[in-house]
């Protein structure tokens, strides 16, 4: 057994420990398993969200997608910043409101504002679907960092498996707490290894960080640009702007905000996390130095940029650290992801199916279906169905179609029916769907368009789509909506 082998194994057992560690003196209720009881200071929630950004797309996707396609990739940190903004003013209200009406999951929200346990029922579908695609991008991801950091000693469908346990274990244990607990640890490895590898691989290759992108920009002039077409300026701005409205829409996210102790903690955490997004840059420099370093990745090969290079530069026991941290960065999002669809499927579909449905009921069999959650996020990583591909794409579009429903609620006045927030949420995905499954662009639907139009993010003309059709059925559903008013009041 390699001594990269033995390091990886044990961060494994100790996230498990600790994930299991953090029920210790916790009833585990309904609201103490998916919310921690709203307790959390704003370290344990800006560690919450920060898991979310820290997940495996920093291993895999950004350093992958810097090596590959070069300036496009820092649309990355410009559309996290700005959700930070938005959260800014908008967390606190959706707080106060969860706090005031013991909501526990984002589809709770939907119904208490609509009045409408469908649209419930409807924001739990969509949430589901776009976790399952997003649970396989974490495990694929584990799967892909313990075998390459292992040196193949662990097949990547085994590593799958034993991550999918891992999770299963402590989330069935401890809920969100043992997600907390364990961003801690996942935190503190990240930013080191990141920190580290960001400034010691352009240096030890090149001499500096400027010499490394004079080099790129030597061997790839234009690289570091942004196209005159594909992803172009106009690409970048509506995708920047496309996902920064998506991000807090996640239904993991989105609930995770609940477990707050009070507003302030989001003010604060909107003023620190776009400073933590600055660590993605040397996520960047890594990509960029394997550019040059480790030549010849293509397609889907250059995800493994990271870990090619960093077996190339360090010893076994150094590649067993980064192997360690990359364990938790898919732990950790993995498991919110898990019990987050498991309390979806559990409190808004069956329960909104069921009459009169226990808190104690909806706990027990949101557990019985975190391990089957996983099962289904295990198969499709080993699988390695292109159908998940498709609907990985879909996933932050899927999200996004929620966004319009959630501002308009939050006015003192909310002028959207429960027939326009459905539709228009029903529309804005359907638009997503038929683009992805398709293949379709505004380029090939609309040839004669202006580049700067071509180019815009399909998702932007599905959120279009979405407030169009929210503002029509609204207005034609608002006086049906005074008239139960006034017969209510009656």
């Amino acid at each position: 057994m390699n001594i990269a082998l033995i390091i990886i194994a044990a961060a494994t057992v100790f996230a498990l420990v600790l994930g299991i560690a953090a029920r210790s003196h916790h009833k585990m209720s309904l609201e103490e398993w998916t919310v921690g009881g709203r307790h959390f200071g704003a370290l344990l929630v800006f560690l919450l969200f920060g898991g979310e950004i820290y997940s495996t797309f920093t291993f895999l996707g950004a350093s992958g997608y810097s090596y590959g396609f070069g300036g496009p990739a820092f649309y990355i940190i410009g559309y996290s910043t700005l959700a930070y903004v938005f959260s800014y003013f908008m967390l606190p209200k959706i707080w106060r409101y969860a706090r005031k009406h013991a909501l526990v999951t984002q589809p709770d929200f939907f119904v208490r504002k609509y009045d409408s346990p469908a649209l419930g029922v409807l924001v739990a579908l969509v949430g589901i679907v776009a976790l399952v695609p997003y649970l396989v991008l974490q495990l694929t991801g584990l799967g892909i960092i313990v075998q390459a950091a292992s040196y193949g000693a662990v097949p990547k469908a085994a590593a799958i498996i034993i991550g999918a346990v891992v999770v299963t274990l402590y989330v069935i244990i401890s809920g969100i707490r043992g997600s907390a607990w364990t961003a801690i640890v996942k935190d503190v490895m990240i930013v080191s290894v990141v920190a580290f590898l960001g400034f010691y691989l352009p240096i030890h290759y090149f001499g500096s960080i400027g010499k490394m992108f004079t080099a790129v920009n030597a061997a790839r002039p234009g690289f570091l640009a942004l196209p005159a077409h594909g992803q172009s300026v106009s690409w970048f701005i509506s995708t920047t702007l496309l996902t920064s409205l998506g991000l807090l829409m996640w239904p993991q996210t989105f609930g995770a905000s609940f477990t707050a102790s009070n507003a302030n903690v989001f003010r604060k955490n909107a003023v620190v996390l776009p400073l933590y997004q600055l660590l993605m840059l040397l996520v960047y420099f890594v990509g960029f130095t394997a550019l040059l370093v480790v030549p010849g990745l293509k397609g889907g090969d250059t995800n493994m940029a990271l870990l090619k290079i960093s077996v190339a530069a360090f010893p076994s026991w150094m590649v067993g650290i980064i192997g360690a941290a990359g364990v938790f960065t898919a732990l950790v999002p993995g498991s919110l992801i898990i019990m987050c669809a498991a309390t979806l499927f559990s409190r808004n579909f069956v329960a909104a199916l069921r009459s009169r449905q226990s808190d104690e009921s909806t706990v027990r069999l949101a557990k019985f279906l975190v391990p089957v959650m996983a099962a289904i996020g295990c198969y499709f990583s080993i699988s390695g169905s292109s159908t998940i591909v498709a609907l990985l794409l879909m996933g932050y579009n899927f999200v996004t179609q929620l966004f319009p429903a959630v501002v308009f609620s939050l006015r003192k006045r909310n002028p959207v029916t429960k027939e326009g927030a459905a539709a228009g949420i029903i529309a804005g995905v359907a638009t997503v769907v038929y683009f992805t499954l398709a293949h379709e662009t505004i380029g090939k639907l609309m040839p004669g368009l202006p580049d700067v139009v071509k180019d815009i993010n399909v998702g932007v003309v599905a959120l279009i789509v979405n407030v169009v059709v929210l503002t029509v059925v609204s207005a034609a559903t608002a006086g049906r909506r005074i008239q139960l008013v006034e017969e209510t009041v009656k």
